[in-house]
């Protein structure tokens, strides 16, 4: 019997407005291991990096759309198996 607890699943929130990503902290911090992107560049990054379990995608950010960010992880072999949830206003 193991004396720690389990890792917590990581998740990649991925959201240009700062209180999206703040309230989605607040809501997610005590169940999930949580990284944070602004943008989708910095997604595809992270994403390919640490191989979050989920990705919280916001779709409407400057630059490259969350759709286009989702397009470009399903193409990467590295990324394209990681279940990506949209979250939008």
């Amino acid at each position: 019997m193991s004396v720690f607890p389990p890792p917590k699943p990581l998740l990649l929130v991925v959201d240009d407005e700062a209180a999206n990503l703040q309230l989605l902290r607040q809501i997610l911090q005590d169940d999930y291991a949580l990284l944070f992107a602004k943008d989708g560049a910095r997604a595809l990054e992270l994403a390919q990096q640490e191989g979050p379990a989920l990705i919280l995608l916001d779709v409407m950010m400057p630059g490259m759309s969350g759709h286009d960010a989702c397009r470009r992880l399903k193409a990467e072999p590295l990324t394209a198996a990681i279940p990506v949830i949209f979250v939008t206003a």
